[in-house]
């Protein structure tokens, strides 16, 4: 397995990347299309290749993640496109809520300078259980060389919180999630970990 950043390969990922996307967040983006491969066509212009990492088998993407500074976002949603792939009304819809979700989603704490942000973790699920994401994200912390990271995990996802805790993050902060019914949890869980830990 190898691991780096998406505009490194010696091959066209983004459609592969997409498709890992869609698949890993489909509870949330189901709304707009139920149609896994149709999220994945809409998405795949959105991608920052130099901040999204994979972890690559042969040519094939088994997990992805972003690894960033906390303030520029690694995805860039292109109105026209989602309107193009969900039509006009959908698309509209699509476009408002998910720039506000996927990049312009802020955390509700400062970011020190020295500090990297993980998100968008997924796996292709070919490979799930396989410790493709572990070994991706414990890459990244060694690769990357901040001294301080942070994610953001839904309180109903106890997999990943309990995959984060094994990398050594922390949970430092709960906020509360003001539609729970409609995204399926309760709490924003905001995790910390220092790369000397790895």
């Amino acid at each position: 397995m190898q691991y780096l950043t998406a505009d490194k390969l010696n091959f066209d990922a983004r459609e592969q990347i997409s498709s890992v996307f869609a698949e890993g967040f489909y509870q949330w983006l189901k709304y707009f299309s139920k149609d896994k491969g149709k999220l994945a066509k809409a998405l795949e212009h959105m991608f920052d290749l130099s901040k999204v990492w994979v972890a690559v088998d042969g040519n094939a993407v088994a997990g992805i993640t972003t690894c960033t500074d906390g303030i520029t976002p690694p995805v860039c949603l292109d109105k026209k496109e989602l309107r193009h792939h969900f039509g006009l009304v959908r698309g509209s819809i699509a476009f408002k809520m998910l720039k506000v979700f996927l990049q312009e989603h802020k955390y509700p704490f400062s970011i020190a300078p020295d500090t990297g942000s993980i998100e968008f973790v997924a796996t292709a699920p070919d490979y799930r259980g396989k410790g493709v994401a572990f070994a991706l994200i414990e890459h990244i912390m060694k690769a990357e060389g901040y001294a301080i990271y942070v994610l953001e995990v839904a309180d109903t996802n106890e997999t990943a919180y309990r995959l984060y805790e094994r990398l050594g993050f922390k949970e430092f902060m709960r906020v509360q999630e003001k539609h729970p019914k409609q995204s399926g949890f309760n709490y924003y869980v905001y995790m910390r970990a220092e790369d000397k830990v790895i």
